[in-house]
């Protein structure tokens, strides 16, 4: 075949991932995914919202999208474990999402935590606090290194991001009553630390990948565990000298669920990796499947 040939079709191959990767980007779907909970006495249904970014590439019509989806599910609780931002404090539409995310309403609450580009948005204490008490006025709880018990057989705790904040995990579990304990952490990075008393931690930072090509896989890798997606326990992490970190010795169980979030960064780009709105149903221990 012709050189020009080649060339040709390697660049009508590359402008048509382009194309699609680039539509990708505002396309969702809603999974649901079920396990049993350690504590639990009735089912809880939990939405599962991470990694918004708004900002250059996300605005108030997607998140309007999926504000209407997570209400479509009817949860019990709704959770969003970080990375409300991806830009400066002063972004001009901010106000616009912050009343999309006032919408979300459930019986439980809505709770999170911030994610590693909320704390590079807001570069003070003074715009963390203001932005903090914004989500709160509309009905977005924070509770980094905090924990509500919601229900008599559901704690819901978080800590703050593994890169840029602090964890306090025994400040986050002091007021713990009993029941199943639901934990937000924006890295699952943090889920090795993470003790057996926990019967689930919540995470999002990987995009799952954000764009995963055939026979390469993801290419967006900000996280030791691995897979990148779905269920994963924390002993699932890469402790090879190349990764550039050690891996926490020893075992560690606990479960873990990793969102491939809803926004993207870097890149207004998915490929083979669609945002997800996770809908956990989860069952006590004698649940019959």
């Amino acid at each position: 075949m012709p050189l020009r040939r080649v060339l040709s079709s390697l660049g009508w191959s590359a402008l048509t991932l382009t194309v699609a990767s680039v539509t990708n980007t505002y396309r969702f779907k809603t999974t649901l995914q079920e396990a049993t909970l350690p504590g639990l006495t009735k089912p809880l249904r939990v939405a599962h919202l991470s990694d918004l970014h708004y900002g250059l590439f996300v605005g108030p019509l997607i998140v309007k999208a999926w504000v209407d989806a997570t209400l479509a599910a009817k949860p019990d609780l709704i959770v969003i474990t970080g990375d409300f931002l991806d830009g400066h404090f002063r972004a001009p539409g901010r106000g616009t999402m912050l009343r999309e995310l006032a919408r979300l309403q459930a019986p439980l609450g809505v709770w999170g935590v911030w994610g590693n580009h909320d704390w590079t948005s807001l570069n003070t204490n003074a715009q963390r606090i203001r932005f903090a008490e914004r989500l709160r006025v509309n009905g977005v709880q924070l509770i980094n290194n905090a924990g509500v018990q919601v229900r008599d057989d559901v704690y819901v705790a978080g800590v703050d991001d593994w890169w840029f904040g602090a964890q306090d995990l025994d400040a986050a579990l002091r007021h713990y009553q009993g029941g199943a304990i639901l934990l937000l952490a924006h890295n699952p990075d943090y889920l090795p630390h993470v003790p057996s008393k926990v019967g689930l931690t919540l995470c999002g930072h990987t995009h799952g990948g954000q764009v995963r090509l055939p026979m390469i896989g993801p290419l967006k890798r900000s996280t030791l565990m691995r897979p990148l997606q779905g269920w994963v326990r924390g002993d699932a992490i890469v402790t090879s000298p190349a990764e550039g970190r050690a891996g926490v010795e020893g075992e560690n169980h606990a479960l873990g669920f990793v969102s491939r979030g809803l926004g993207v960064t870097g890149l207004p780009v998915r490929f083979a990796c669609p945002a997800e709105v996770a809908i956990l149903d989860l069952h006590p221990p004698d649940f019959p499947f």
